[in-house]
């Protein structure tokens, strides 16, 4: 298990390229097992999750050639389906949550598809009805071994068919629609997730000969083909990187660029951030935080407590509230943090109450934040990270405190933030990795 050792107090100053976006990459690369044409892929995230699936398909066959700085060639032209059943992959499978968007895929074009129980982050339920109810509305068959938790489809073919989703499912999406979009006749699925990631994953899929329509919105209708093409394709800029520099920019009053964000993609994330007081200004496609001593959150207009929620797209994702929530501790006022999605995603705030923030965490899903205006900075402590988000979380938090942190279990952290402190060190903090 590898460690952090962080100096805190230590102000940043110049800019930072964010990486390509983490859960956009788990979708894309899964695409690319719909061709046995070549698929080049660019901005692909150097990460611990995105690599294991590269290897994940690597043992199924797919021919991987690494171009250069995270740009790869795929071609799926000599697929291995027993690789499903082999106790290698029960094992590589179950490491990786996004294994599961494989399914969809090999469905399609395979008529079967198997995974075991899929692993990632421990921030509550995440159940998979939603993949399998759409790949049985498309005609298959599922079957579960629970004394190995492994999951499985199987279809002679695959029909078009009408579906609404119990939930806006980003990954529940992405998996039915790769799996329609070779299946015969219209699909229609309702309650579909729009986010940034599932829109691009749907325009890469038309550049390859999809016949798909709704991108954007709640409602994709697909219009099945026999087979599909090579294409390339460009990840976009991590949206989730980007909030998480600007509330790193503000919790260390550090006065930064944030390159080539993809401002139009990022939705409410901006205005978000701004309604804690932080203040940034967008230059092209760049975003500018400047150094603020101090910064104040705003109540609604009646003058009640500002409630910040997540909410399916285009509402603010669930991936930031944690840093929502650390940013909040040293601001002037005080917020409302509901996490509706997951109920184990909050429970990492007794590590920031350890370092003297003020929060009271009033259920699973919500916790009330009181600003200490930096009246009170945060302490140095030992912490273990729980998982991505809130690993990243306290790292800020660990960045702006008096004296030197431990972090452990970072492992969680390199899973999402590629070479993170090498890229933080390079602008002036200071964090040091023993293994």
């Amino acid at each position: 298990m590898a460690t952090f050792q962080i100096e805190g107090g230590k102000k940043l100053s110049g800019s930072l390229i964010p990486q390509g976006a983490k859960n956009e990459a788990l979708q894309i690369l899964c695409a690319v097992l719909l061709t046995s044409e070549k698929v080049t892929i660019s901005n692909i995230p150097d990460i611990r999750d995105v690599n294991k699936l590269i290897d994940i398909l690597r043992d199924l066959g797919v021919n991987v050639q690494k171009n250069g700085i995270g740009e790869y060639t795929f071609q799926a032209d000599d697929i291995n389906l027993e690789y499903m059943q082999s106790d290698e992959f029960k094992v590589s499978g179950a490491s990786l949550r996004g294994s599961i968007m494989i399914v969809g895929p090999l469905l399609a074009r395979y008529g079967k598809g198997y995974i075991p129980k899929p692993g990632g982050d421990k921030i509550g339920r995440r159940r998979l009805d939603t993949h399998f109810i759409g790949f049985q509305k498309l005609g298959a068959k599922f079957r579960y071994k629970a004394e190995e938790s492994f999951y499985g489809v199987e279809a002679d073919e695959l029909k078009g068919a009408y579906m609404l989703l119990d939930e806006a499912s980003v990954t529940g999406t992405a998996n039915i629609v790769m799996a329609a979009v070779l299946a015969k006749g219209k699909t229609t699925i309702y309650n579909a997730a729009c986010e940034p990631y599932l829109q691009q994953l749907c325009r890469m899929l038309i550049s390859m000969g999809a016949n798909i329509s709704g991108v954007g919105s709640n409602m994709l209708i697909i219009e099945g083909v026999e087979s599909l093409g090579g294409c390339k394709h460009r990840i976009l800029p991590d949206m989730i990187e980007v909030g998480s520099w600007i509330g790193m920019a503000a919790m260390t009053k550090s006065e930064l660029t944030i390159k080539d964000v993809g401002y139009d993609h990022l939705g409410v994330i901006p205005d978000v951030f701004r309604k804690l007081g932080i203040q940034l200004e967008r230059r092209g496609d760049d975003i500018y935080i400047p150094s603020q001593e101090s910064y104040e959150i705003e109540s609604f207009i009646d003058g009640s407590i500002l409630t910040i929620a997540d909410a399916p797209w285009p509402g603010f994702t669930p991936d930031l509230l944690s840093i929502v929530l650390v940013v909040a501790t040293q601001a002037k006022g005080s917020v409302l943090i509901h996490q509706k999605m997951f109920e184990s995603r909050l429970f990492f705030v007794d590590k920031l109450i350890d370092m003297g923030a003020q929060i009271i965490l009033c259920d699973p899903h919500r916790a009330t934040v009181i600003g200490l205006d930096r009246q009170v900075p945060l302490k140095a402590t030992t912490m273990t990270s729980p998982d991505i988000r809130a690993g990243i979380s306290l790292l800020i938090a660990a960045m702006s405190a008096e004296g030197t942190s431990t972090i452990h279990n970072i492992e969680q952290i390199d899973r999402g933030y590629q070479n993170i402190d090498k890229r933080l060190n390079d602008i002036g903090a200071n964090i040091v990795r023993l293994d």
